[in-house]
């Protein structure tokens, strides 16, 4: 019984270490640029800074499309583009010979545009259109984004439908109230890899405001 303990209190302990090492690599990933306007009962308004991204476009369920398109994605910024560069989910860990490297940046965004699903990855400020690489897949394109007013609710959890549409509700009826004016579609925000623990995830849906 007593050996049974130890090895159950080792587990936990290695589980704890395993998490602060995770979240000490999510930490490590360059995140979009934005200013908080007012914070409110969990609530922000930010305004974000213009910034590149890799978009591409994705029909079905909000589950599926967003797991098709973070594999096109992923494999644009793992070396499917027209300069093989490769990275790490963390930091730039391998080059080929004439590449350059890429750290990997958040969040993984999600919007419906048109009946499909657009995802993007942020890239990388140190970049600009004319200096990343082509993406290899004509599904995969890169486009720049113009500063934008969001309002957004953060949240922990699984990558879920039912905890997106939960959020969802909970920021219209914030904006409701607030008397804002919508000014496009919701977007689901995820800041870390796959691998973080649920509990530990970094989730948020995010709706572009009119001026206030």
């Amino acid at each position: 019984m007593r050996t049974f303990k130890i090895i159950r209190l080792a587990g936990f302990a290695l589980l704890g270490v395993s998490s602060l090492l995770v979240v000490k690599s999510a930490m490590a990933i360059e995140k979009a640029k934005y200013t908080v306007l007012e914070k409110e009962d969990g609530f922000e308004i930010r305004q974000y800074d213009p910034q590149i991204v890799a978009e591409t476009f994705v029909e079905g369920d909000l589950e599926n499309a967003g797991n098709e398109g973070f594999r096109r994605l992923y494999a644009y910024i793992s070396g499917e583009n027209t300069k093989k560069q490769s990275i790490s989910m963390t930091a730039p860990v391998s080059q080929e010979t004439g590449s350059k490297k890429i750290a990997m940046t958040a969040p993984v965004k999600q919007e419906k545009k048109d009946n499909r699903w657009r995802i993007t990855f942020l890239m990388p400020a140190e970049y600009t259109l004319e200096t990343l690489p082509e993406p290899n897949d004509t599904r995969v394109r890169l486009t720049e984004e113009s500063g934008r007013l969001m309002v957004a609710v953060k949240y922990s959890g699984t990558w879920s439908e039912e905890g997106y549409e939960e959020n969802k509700a909970l920021l219209e009826e914030y904006i409701r109230k607030r008397g804002l004016t919508k000014k496009g579609a919701p977007v689901w925000a995820r800041y870390d890899p796959p691998f973080m623990p649920w509990f530990l995830r970094r989730n948020e849906v995010l709706i572009p405001i009119e001026k206030y």
